[in-house]
């Protein structure tokens, strides 16, 4: 199937996920996860539609940015694990930031877009299953605490909402509970109205689960595979 197929599909899954949820279809945001895909591969899935996309590496969007810069009202996301000492450089490339993980990163990122004279959306990424092999922060260590404190003081930050990523099984059920608990978490930082947070993105969800993730109350899920194939290991 082309890519074009493949998001006709995928739109169609989220469609009925979120009807049997009771849900509209169009509170969901569908993000092409493009990491180690072409340019021309992410111009074939905006075509057909797709305006947010998700990568994972500063020197590889970098490379690939201006083949892009034609695509109006495309919205590039940095996904991954992102080292504090990056963040210049990903926040003058990316128009958002879903993997905030400490305060240490907050405050670089914040520094940078200040100079930049841009406010960056940003997510906290959250290790619900508490893997080691994972970043977020973990569970029960307070650093989200610190960070919605922090939150209060940015200036060119504007804190979304969570994301995370759980642990992976074959049968995506296996994935609800953390669904779940993520948003438990998301409602209960919501219903504080603190300060420079808002709480209305919850992205969770890929390309075996989303539609689980989105019984679950996900507003942004992130699919690769089902949309751009299999990626070559490298």
């Amino acid at each position: 199937m082309s890519i074009s197929e493949n998001v006709a599909e995928v739109r169609a899954c989220i469609e009925s996920a979120a009807r049997r949820a009771g849900r509209d279809p169009s509170a969901i945001t569908l993000m092409a996860v493009s990491k180690t895909f072409p340019a021309e591969a992410i111009c074939e899935a905006y075509a057909s539609g797709v305006r947010v996309f998700g990568e994972n590496r500063v020197q590889e969007f970098s490379a690939k940015a201006s083949a892009l810069r034609g695509l109006d009202g495309a919205q590039f996301h940095f996904i991954g694990h992102l080292q504090s000492n990056k963040a210049a450089p990903a926040a003058a490339l990316f128009g958002a930031i879903d993997a905030i993980d400490s305060v240490k990163l907050a405050e670089r990122l914040n520094a940078a877009a200040e100079k930049l004279g841009k406010v960056l959306p940003v997510l906290i990424e959250v290790n619900v299953g508490g893997e080691e092999a994972k970043s977020g922060l973990e569970m029960g260590s307070g650093e989200l605490g610190k960070i919605l404190i922090a939150a209060e003081d940015w200036k060119s930050l504007s804190l979304r909402g969570l994301m995370t990523i759980p642990p992976y099984t074959d049968d995506p059920e296996g994935a609800r509970p953390y669904f779940r608990q993520l948003r438990e978490i998301r409602d209960k930082v919501a219903a504080r109205h603190l300060p420079g947070v808002s709480m209305d993105v919850l992205s969770m969800g890929m390309s075996h689960d989303f539609e689980v993730a989105i019984e679950e109350g996900s507003t942004r899920v992130r699919v690769g595979t089902a949309i751009f194939g299999s990626r070559s290991r490298k």
